[in-house]
């Protein structure tokens, strides 16, 4: 019967006769302490990036084009329920986030997105303000010209 190569190979082997254990090197292999490192610094990235670092203030300076008629409506409906979270002229405060970020921009988060949020609400998914509950007191009629306003504003601040 044919004998495999690896039973050949250890037929052949020496016995070893020493009975010194070999003793083990000192201090981490590189390769582990390499690994540890990398899962640290992982870690303290997804944790800043959950937990934030820094203010949570996110207001930023917005230019107010004239609006049109639709959009003045907007305002109006904007001012009256979202601006205690999303600030003057939507430029974000501490409790809410800047909706004149390219995150909102028409390609990212269609009109759909912002119906959605206003009557569903929307869980935390770019900013640390927490989730957004829904808004049972905006009227469906008034989303159109609410969304013109955000979207006119936007424009004048090149989000797109």
């Amino acid at each position: 019967m044919p004998v495999s190569k690896k039973r050949k190979k250890s037929e052949n082997r020496q016995p070893d006769n020493s009975n010194s254990p070999t003793p083990p090197k000192p201090g981490i292999h590189r390769s582990t302490f390499t690994t540890m490192a990398g899962i640290v610094v992982a870690l303290a990235a997804v944790g800043w990036l959950i937990f934030g670092g820094g203010s949570q203030d996110a207001t930023i300076k917005v230019i107010v084009p004239e609006l049109s008629a639709k959009a003045e409506k907007g305002r109006l409906t904007f001012e009256q329920n979202c601006i205690k979270c999303h600030g003057r002229n939507v430029a974000g405060s501490d409790k809410g986030p800047p909706l004149v970020d390219p995150f909102y921009k028409p390609s990212h988060h269609p009109d759909a997105s912002f119906v959605s949020a206003i009557n569903l609400g929307v869980r935390q998914h770019h900013w640390k303000f927490g989730s957004m509950p829904p808004q049972p007191q905006i009227k469906a009629a008034d989303i159109p010209d609410l969304i013109t306003y955000i979207r006119e504003i936007q424009q004048a601040n090149g989000v797109f």
